[in-house]
């Protein structure tokens, strides 16, 4: 499995332990940035991970900013993208079982960083689209999703 991450100043706290967590697994990671706790646009870093998901150069995607909203939804916007804002264990499985969620984003000032260690866990471990019905309701979002 390769995993894009990438996350803005108010998401850096978290990257290091997500790393080592990913790092661990053996999951080959491909980190767009940022690297440093300078003030840098999240925008920036959603839409790199997630065209690198959407082109298939990476399997799932990780996105990290003070909240997770502003970047999981700029990711959001590639074509094929799915990423769930998770602030939990059962946000992150749900996203995973019923929303077949190829990204994830999580925030820097809402989780801690050993919080965000099981939340990717939780995560990774998660069985994808649990079931006819969330399948069926992942294909409706897909149709919305052409028609734009």
């Amino acid at each position: 499995m390769k995993i894009a991450i990438g996350c803005d100043h108010g998401g850096i706290v978290l990257k290091d332990s997500i790393l080592k967590l990913l790092s661990e697994r053996g999951i080959e990671i491909i980190d767009v940035g940022c690297f440093d706790g300078e003030s840098v646009d999240y925008p920036i870093y959603g839409e790199k991970v997630a065209r690198l998901v959407s082109a298939g150069e990476c399997d799932k995607g990780i996105v990290l900013c003070g909240t997770g909203i502003g970047i999981g939804i700029a990711a959001n916007k590639v074509k094929g993208i799915r990423c769930g804002i998770v602030h939990d264990e059962f946000t992150a499985r749900m996203t995973a079982e019923h929303n077949n969620a190829n990204m994830i984003a999580l925030g820097g000032r809402i989780v801690t960083k050993e919080n965000s260690v099981n939340i990717v866990s939780a995560w990774l471990d998660a069985p994808t689209c649990d079931g006819e019905r969330h399948l069926n309701r992942v294909n409706m979002i897909t149709e919305i999703e052409s028609k734009s």
